[in-house]
């Protein structure tokens, strides 16, 4: 959302050609007229929200790719939902205690991800699961969400951490539900304005709140790693996004420019991750579909625990190496550990992935310490330090 204090910049700096400082001071004061509470505890400007409906992406993000978001025709994606969206995702008043907010575990420098093990609840107390990055949320094609799946979408999802006993503390049993929630949300002033704005009334209700946060999470798309940058040199529509011809092309071609070109190292990770074991690759990216990198759909588990018999999704791979910890009880430290699950580590159970060999793949594909290491570098270009950045989701509140 477009800070107030850039807005104000900008056309003062129009004031030096004269007319300006009338101009400035009309539009402040048309904000704060208009939205006195919004105005007064956030940067939002609800006279001039930021992009998040049709942002600017590569053309690897084609049509036929955003095809496959998982929003749905009774929740498409606006530029006003998804700025309430940000509003709620970093309200730490939507905790019990006016503690955690969404943003307090899902921190957008790391990736939208928690660097420690397991996050830090209302009252002190430790989450079960690591949090997971939400970058490219939106083209998970299987829905359901969380790493074991319960909730049945994106919406589904957002309220569950709010009402939990642990994270946020609105569960029905001690602290009244989400309907103590509501009644605490009403007597903040910005709610009511922000809610007409969006919606054409100010009646907050948890459809509501679950409509603009998956909105807002579905925008957090990650389109600018180096990666991206490379990839989008070589990329040709062919009428499949999904071609493992464009995606097995090297990126380490004088084509490339200098500060995106991949090292040996990098581009063998590459190759590695993304092509199929008959192709001498390791078939990762068969599960971690490039260009988003998110799920497949199809993917089952993979392996962690002998007769495993929950099938657990992960995300995008998208800024995988901000993590700080792996998997959804955040059991290993490094990339590397998780690399060397897949080549000595993975477990038989009724859950296991069916392109996993249990027993490990050292076994039955072979996976090197210098080819772990290269997928390590290769997953490393993964990084989008714009989206890190992106004044889009970062903390709208001034108090």
């Amino acid at each position: 959302m477009r800070p107030l204090i850039v807005l104000m910049v900008a056309l003062g700096l129009v004031a030096c050609g004269g007319g300006g400082a009338s101009t400035t001071t009309a539009t402040i004061s048309a904000v704060a007229t208009l939205y006195p509470a919004t105005f007064d505890y956030t940067s939002v400007d609800p006279t001039a929200p930021a992009n998040y409906a049709a942002p600017a992406l590569p053309a690897h993000y084609d049509a036929t790719l955003l095809a496959t978001s998982n929003q749905t025709v009774a929740n498409i994606l606006s530029d006003k939902g998804a700025t309430l969206g940000r509003v709620l995702f970093n309200d730490r008043r939507l905790s019990f205690n006016d503690s955690k907010s969404c943003a307090s575990c899902h921190v957008q420098a790391n990736g939208f991800a928690d660097t420690a093990q397991f996050s830090s609840g209302f009252a002190g107390g430790l989450t079960t699961a690591h949090a997971m990055r939400l970058g490219n949320v939106a083209f998970y094609q299987g829905a359901s969400m969380f790493w074991d799946k319960r909730a049945a979408s994106v919406e589904a999802q957002s309220t569950q951490p709010i009402q939990n006993a642990v994270e946020m503390g609105f569960d029905s049993a001690t602290h009244g539900g989400f309907a103590a929630l509501i009644t605490k949300m009403q007597a903040l002033p910005y709610y009511p304005e922000l809610f007409a704005w969006v919606f054409g009334d100010s009646t907050i209700t948890e459809a509501r709140v679950q409509s603009v946060l998956a909105q807002y999470e579905r925008s957090i798309i990650s389109s600018s790693s180096k990666w991206d940058r490379a990839y989008a040199v070589v990329y040709s529509a062919n009428g499949s996004v999904n071609s493992n011809q464009n995606f097995a092309r090297s990126l380490a071609g004088t084509n490339i420019p200098v500060v995106d070109r991949f090292t040996a190292s990098e581009d063998n990770g590459r190759a590695l991750f993304i092509q199929g074991p008959v192709n001498g690759g390791k078939g990762c990216g068969g599960c971690h579909q490039p260009p988003t990198f998110a799920l497949n759909a199809n993917s089952k588990s993979n392996g962690l625990d002998a007769g495993e018999t929950i099938i657990f999704k992960s995300p995008s791979l998208k800024n995988v190496g901000l993590t700080g910890r792996f998997m959804h009880d955040g059991r290993f430290s490094t990339l590397a550990q998780v690399l060397n699950h897949y080549a000595t580590g993975i477990r038989a159970g009724a859950a296991l992935d069916s392109r996993l060999p249990a027993g490990g793949l050292a076994i039955a594909i072979g996976l090197t310490s210098t080819e772990q290491a290269d997928i390590v570098a290769f997953l490393a270009t993964l990084t989008d330090s714009t989206l890190l950045t992106d004044t889009r989701f970062t903390d709208p509140f001034k108090k």
